[in-house]
């Protein structure tokens, strides 16, 4: 990236952090949108990225109210950047499970509410993680790639955007 970008991103920081959290929050404006209107359920693994990517919009909300000091960049830097990593996480899981053969998809499991009910946190999240066969179907594609793959893409994008957009400028 140029040097000039870079510098006018993080001279209208807040501004930047306020569109990222936009563009976050349309993102899951679309995923409701298809849920309710296009018949599309989601599997176990998208409601966690759908969690993943509305904590990185509230991390982007939260990184534009801090204030204009250095040590408040790192903060907005970080609180933008852990929650993009764990969308990344779970959306490449996704993507992965996606592209298994047929025939090495794991079976379908118990649906997310059945196993908040039923199993501890760390067993619901394990279980979930290595995906189920619901997770392995392919129902919406746009230029090519899967939901979870563009939210991958976006996962990079936006928390590219915000670390970039909130990192401290460097003293001369």
């Amino acid at each position: 990236m140029s040097r000039g970008f870079l510098e006018m991103l993080r001279a209208h920081r807040r501004a930047a952090n306020v569109a990222g959290a936009l563009a976050c929050f349309a993102m899951l404006g679309y995923a409701l949108y298809t849920q309710y209107f296009g018949g599309l359920d989601p599997c176990p693994l998208c409601i966690f990225q759908r969690v993943a990517i509305a904590a990185l919009g509230v991390g982007f909300l939260v990184a534009a109210a801090l204030p204009a000091r250095r040590w408040a960049g790192v903060l907005g830097a970080v609180v933008v950047a852990l929650p993009a990593l764990a969308a990344i996480g779970v959306a490449t899981r996704h993507v992965y499970i996606q592209s298994l053969p047929a025939g090495q998809v794991p079976a379908c499991g118990a649906t997310l509410d059945y196993m908040w009910e039923v199993f501890p946190v760390m067993d619901v999240l394990r279980r979930v993680l290595t995906g189920s066969g619901e997770c392995g179907a392919i129902d919406w594609r746009f230029l090519g790639l899967s939901m979870p793959a563009w939210v991958l893409v976006c996962a990079l994008v936006l928390g590219a955007w915000g670390v970039l957009a909130n990192w401290p400028r460097r003293r001369l």
